[in-house]
């Protein structure tokens, strides 16, 4: 028999959970270290970050600096804000790892997946043939790169689309 092993989901299941209705993202601006936060980019509004547990490499989170649990809580401002963030991200991952599709949306309540209420937004992107066996019947995901790999990679790549601007 074959083994797969992913040691860098004992970092999820041992992590603390926490407490009822916390918002997982409000203290990752304030860390004072982007890296560690895994935050790619940030606008005046909101901000970018690699997800710590990806459902696809390269999975981001676009999210407002002013916690939310609704879009229609945010000003309009906001929500142009946000949305410049999420094009900013495909932008991002076309230019640094050139998917062939994207999925880009919001699990609002906890019936669409939403399981603490807060807002942010999913840039997954894509591949043909990405769901395969594994996920389907091993219900496991492979990724291919380290998730330090692939910050420096989506950083950098941030950093340069940003310079040109």
């Amino acid at each position: 028999m074959d083994h797969l092993h992913a040691y860098w989901r004992m970092e999820y299941i041992e992590a603390p959970r926490l407490p009822e209705g916390a918002n997982p993202f409000a203290a990752l601006p304030l860390l004072g270290n982007d890296a560690e936060a895994l935050i790619i980019h940030r606008r005046p509004l909101s901000y970018l970050i690699l997800n710590r547990y990806p459902y696809n490499p390269g999975h981001l989170l676009a999210i407002p600096f002013r916690a939310a649990t609704d879009l229609t809580e945010l000003t309009p401002a906001e929500r142009a804000d946000l949305m410049d963030t999420i094009i900013f991200a495909k932008e991002i991952l076309q230019a640094a790892v050139n998917p062939n599709a994207f999925n880009i949306g919001f699990n609002l309540g906890a019936a669409a997946g939403g399981s603490i209420p807060h807002l942010h937004a999913h840039i997954v992107p894509r591949w043909n043939g990405d769901t395969n066996f594994m996920p389907v019947i091993g219900q496991t995901r492979v990724l291919p790169q380290s998730l330090e790999a692939m910050y420096n990679r989506l950083k950098d790549t941030a950093d340069k689309l940003t310079a040109r601007i």
